[in-house]
């Protein structure tokens, strides 16, 4: 799975240059942190907590917060649940405010029921590590650093912050942008979107009020900056001795071409930002409303993983077309925000790209069964199976199953972790597209086991 940090590598290697001692110290550590868990060389994981296994329906999120300790160790001791009173630990509780606040923007705006559409237990873990200068989403859980306390605050201070990162899982079990390039800014882009709405929303803010800053509250006093990226003013966001200058573009003729960052993901999401607050900015009114409706739209319809910047504005001005109308408003401000950022939307779109509007006449997209779910090893050598047909699922599931045969994630996890006659795994087979993957069952997501457990058992037909 793809870990997500909100923090750019550039902006820590700049830090860990700079001749301020000890906020040097801190940044390369976090560097090197950083890059053990992107390598897969993970600190340890306990199993998760007993009180977050279970699945239940959409009567609110269900949030569990731990605390490391400054520990490297998740997901840590268990410091609220949900329900719990107020702590008096501020991390504590503006990770479990976060959690909540995110989960009310997908669900009552969206209807969608957590990251996976079908209740993902909210889990997050604060005090991470030593002085840590990061937060991530690591394809299971939130992870919170206290920050060194001179460049970067506590990283559970900003509701943007949360609210991005949570996102990405949101991503992972959608669209599963390839985090690299192109997709790869997409994908930062899109949870730099959510992120702000979730702020915007909880404020009450209109588009024309709002800062359209990201983690403004994440910098220390004395830091030359506003926050970590404007999507109002890309590459206007800090410009510090220390961190450096922000270097997003806001139009494709400075576009960024760089090997870092997986190609520049957290640098070239400048681009479609721009654009998304140029929409949310032209049309008026909450921005989580109608600019937002449309990126849902595309986010959980079917976009392929290695989408570009044209395809996806292409998409933008079809989902804005198919649920207002040719012509109206919303998809007048769409094309003439992605021809101000200079990308020209690709309305062909490409194979198994197209937008699925919820409750309108969407089109569908590329077909992906029969399909053959299995789950076999372990001690006992148990083998259960079942053939599945997608249109006779819950739509959430079918959903879920689609973004699974075609995105990358599991044949990546299956590569991360070869099976064994003897360990759990879970088999997927599709016909078209091709797919035949054996994936360890201590490598899957927790919601991607509960869907493929809640599965085998013909649960929710």
């Amino acid at each position: 799975m793809t870990r997500c940090s909100i923090v750019p590598p550039h902006v820590l290697a700049a830090l860990a240059r700079s001749d301020d001692a000890r906020p040097a110290l801190v940044a390369a550590r976090t560097l090197a942190l950083d890059a053990s868990l992107r390598h897969g060389r993970t600190t340890a994981r306990t199993l998760p907590s007993p009180s977050v296994a279970p699945t239940r329906p959409a009567e609110g999120p269900q949030r569990t917060v731990h605390d490391a300790g400054g520990t490297e160790q998740l997901p840590g001791t268990v410091v609220r649940d949900e329900g719990q009173p107020p702590t008096s630990d501020p991390a504590v509780d503006e990770a479990y405010d976060g959690l909540g606040l995110t989960w009310e923007l997908w669900a009552r705006e969206y209807g969608r029921d957590s990251l996976d559409g079908a209740g993902m237990p909210l889990l997050a873990t604060v005090h991470y590590a030593q002085d840590y200068d990061n937060a991530f989403w690591d394809g299971m859980q939130m992870v919170f650093g206290d920050g060194d306390g001179e460049i970067f605050t506590r990283f559970t201070a900003s509701l943007d912050v949360i609210g991005h990162e949570l996102a990405h899982g949101v991503t992972e079990h959608t669209a599963a942008l390839v985090y690299r390039d192109q997709s790869g800014a997409l994908n930062e882009h899109v949870s730099d979107v959510f992120g702000v709405l979730v702020k915007q929303r909880h404020l009450g803010q209109t588009a024309d009020v709002a800062d359209w800053l990201i983690g403004a509250e994440l910098l220390a006093e004395g830091v030359q900056g506003q926050a970590l990226r404007s999507m109002a003013a890309p590459g206007t966001a800090y410009d510090d001795p220390r961190m450096g200058r922000d270097p997003q573009p806001g139009h494709m003729d400075d576009f960024v071409r760089t090997r870092d960052d997986n190609g520049g993901v957290h640098i070239n999401s400048g681009i479609p930002n721009k654009a998304f607050h140029l929409v949310a900015t032209t049309i008026g009114g909450p921005a989580w409303q109608a600019p937002g409706l449309i990126w849902c739209d595309v986010l959980t319809g079917q976009i392929a993983p290695d989408c570009d910047f044209a395809t996806f504005a292409g998409l933008t001005l079809a989902a804005a077309r198919a649920r207002y109308g040719d012509g109206s408003p919303e998809a007048m401000a769409v094309a003439d925000a992605w021809q101000q950022v200079g990308v020209a939307p690709d309305e062909g779109g490409t194979p198994g790209a197209e937008v699925d509007i919820p409750g309108g006449a969407g089109r569908v997209g590329a077909a992906t069964g029969p399909l053959r779910l299995s789950r076999s090893g372990g001690v006992a050598g148990l083998t259960r199976a079942r053939e599945l047909v997608l249109d006779e699922l819950p739509e959430p599931d079918a959903r879920a199953f689609r973004a699974l045969v075609e995105g990358p994630q599991l044949p990546r996890l299956a590569a991360e972790e070869p099976s064994r006659p003897d360990a759990l795994c879970y088999g997927l087979q599709c016909e078209r597209p091709e797919l035949d993957v054996q994936v360890a069952e201590t490598v899957l997501p927790q919601a991607t086991r509960s869907l493929f457990e809640r599965t085998l058992r013909g649960e929710g037909r």
